[in-house]
């Protein structure tokens, strides 16, 4: 099995798909409140409860984070997490009540062949209830949860996860990745991915680099629709981390992105990394530990996001693969190469 950010104890991950509406949510549940920090960096974000996670808010740990498709619309679906959380007794307490702290973000697939005249309430709180409810250590990876609907700049986008162990420490890090980006997760329009270098065990097909740099490598995508990207991720550690040392973490760990996507944190993109720490291994040299989650954390997300869009399929009632096209819809990898690969 493909390693995942569950490699970390105490992480949970449930996804809930609406197929006919081409969406979904993803929920990251945590057996114990976590440390968590989050960095914006693409120009149309959409969060909810991210003001909290500054080092100077009050509260200290949060229950589980949530990532929606949807837009504004999927902000709904933390409400749905919050409420499942409620009825097991998880929160904050405040008095004689508890209150649970979800933090989520949205991207954008309105646009992407589903059927979205859901009526007066979208399903987005439905769809969190049961993404919560559905968690455990095991669970799906490419068009699931919140990747169901996704895409990149030339692909199906979906949902990715990995994890390493980081060299020359005891700590052990993880990513999952919503692949939604407006550019391409591959180099140009061939099947090699930008974060080869990163690759473990074949994860994403084991192709390395092309033998050749193909001139349009680096061609700005054809694809420019405002609003309607954005890739989300969440990094995790075992170590203990302050707050503002997970702010640190994902900051770092946005560099993932910038290796296994070209371009990213673009104005139409609303990129968001969180980060939590379960707070299970004590940090023996601070900076020097913290420089190193930093790296591993940028590494595995690159892994995470290439393997996102190497699992995804194109979604039952969507055109066949060669008619997809016609419908302003990118194939899924595995139309366009199946399980090998053109020669270089």
């Amino acid at each position: 099995m493909t390693s995942r950010i569950t490699d970390i104890a105490g992480i949970r991950v449930g996804h809930a798909s609406d197929l006919g509406a081409a969406t979904g949510v993803t929920a990251i549940l945590f057996d114990a409140c976590v440390t968590a920090a989050v960095d914006v960096r693409g120009g149309g974000p959409g969060t909810r409860e991210t003001d909290l996670l500054d080092p100077e808010r009050t509260v200290e740990g949060i229950d589980a984070l949530v990532l929606s498709g949807g837009s504004a619309f999927g902000l709904d679906a933390a409400a749905g997490a919050v409420a499942w959380l409620a009825e097991q007794g998880r929160g904050f307490p405040v008095g004689g009540v508890r209150v649970p702290i979800v933090p989520a973000a949205i991207l954008f697939d309105l646009l992407n062949g589903g059927d979205k005249a859901w009526g007066r309430f979208s399903p987005y709180r439905d769809l969190g209830y049961a993404a919560a409810r559905a968690a455990a250590r095991d669970f799906a990876l490419g068009s699931v949860g919140a990747g169901t609907g996704a895409r990149t700049g030339n692909l199906k986008g979906g949902i990715g996860s990995a994890s390493a162990l980081v060299g020359g420490s005891p700590f052990r890090v993880g990513a999952l990745a919503a692949v939604n980006a407006f550019g391409r997760v591959t180099v140009g329009e061939g099947p090699h991915f930008w974060a080869a270098p990163y690759e473990w065990e074949a994860e994403f097909g084991g192709l390395g680099w092309p033998a050749r740099m193909p001139a349009d490598a680096l061609d700005f995508p054809a694809r420019a629709l405002p609003g309607g990207a954005t890739t989300l991720a969440v990094v995790a550690t075992d170590a203990v981390l302050t707050k503002a040392q997970a702010r640190r973490l994902a900051v770092t760990a946005q560099d993932g992105l910038a290796r296994a996507i070209q371009p990213v944190h673009t104005p139409l993109d609303g990129d968001v990394v969180f980060a939590v720490a379960t707070g299970a291994v004590p940090l023996r040299e601070p900076v020097v530990d913290l420089a190193r989650l930093g790296d591993a954390a940028a590494q595995v997300l690159a892994r995470a996001v290439a393997v996102g869009v190497h699992a995804a399929a194109s979604l039952p009632g969507h055109p066949p693969a060669p008619a997809l096209a016609l419908h302003g819809l990118p194939p899924a990898w595995r139309d366009r190469y199946g399980d090998g690969a053109p020669g270089p």
